[in-house]
């Protein structure tokens, strides 16, 4: 199985040290990953703001990139929903046989469902807050959905039980949005920023001294209000394979 694994913009720039240890964790656990030399953008933050045609040549370029490997793994459940659901259609390709599009997994779906990951992982002695990401929750399929009747389950939290020491809460209304939807959080600033509060206030309820998801957009979203605010009181947010890749 070979595998490519793909850092998105935002992630190289603010947390490449969540780019280091999905690279250290496949590793671990064996795989033959690659990180590609010319990575860009996704797209998405041009195609989610209207300018569908800015976001074609990207996705074209990341087809080409990728399009020699079995998967294409990220650590972002945003960018990999996006490429999931909308390159079909701005590679002009039948939903069905976009391979590099169907291909394209979070690192969570790919480690649960594809890897199965069931042995130890890292040590983690700390009481932590899981966010569910909306993308993860409803476009991945990373957990059950609170709106839907339907039996419970969280991949996030079944591979973070593989971590030694490590106690897994959740915070009320647990998989409610934060408030960053991306354009959303610029175009509705007073409304992002106040949902975004609501969640911090939320997980920090729990006592968790760290909080961590998938997607390290939310996280950024959550942890800047609460910074703005000066009420992070010490609580930490890390990436969930930060946490998975930790001690190893």
């Amino acid at each position: 199985m070979k595998v490519g694994l793909f850092i998105p913009c935002y992630v190289d720039v603010v947390y490449p040290q969540v780019g280091m240890a999905c690279y250290k964790l496949l590793r671990h656990l064996g795989i033959d990953v690659t990180y590609p030399q010319g990575q860009t953008c996704c797209g998405q933050p041009m195609a989610n703001a209207g300018f569908q045609k800015e976001a074609e040549p990207l996705a074209k370029k990341y087809k080409d990139l990728f399009e020699g490997y079995d998967y294409v793994v990220a650590p972002s459940v945003s960018c990999t929903a996006f490429i999931r659901i909308n390159y079909p259609g701005l590679l002009k390709e039948d939903s069905h046989r976009c391979h590099i599009a169907s291909n394209t997994m979070d690192m969570v779906e790919f480690l649960h469902d594809v890897v199965k990951v069931d042995k130890p992982l890292g040590k983690f002695p700390h009481k932590v807050s899981l966010h569910n990401s909306c993308h993860g929750v409803r476009e991945l399929g990373l957990s059950s959905s609170s709106e839907i009747v339907e039996p419970k389950f969280n991949k996030i939290k079944d591979l973070l039980r593989l971590v030694e020491g490590i106690e897994v809460v959740e915070p009320e209304r647990s998989d409610e949005c934060c408030g960053f939807g991306g354009m959303f959080s610029i175009e509705e600033v007073a409304v992002s920023k106040q949902m975004g509060w609501k969640k911090f206030e939320r997980h920090k309820a729990t006592g968790a001294k760290y909080i961590t998801g998938a997607d390290c957009s939310c996280l950024m979203h959550i942890a800047g209000v609460a910074a703005k605010e000066k009420a992070a009181d010490g609580i930490e947010f890390k990436h969930v394979v930060e946490i998975l890749a930790s001690g190893l």
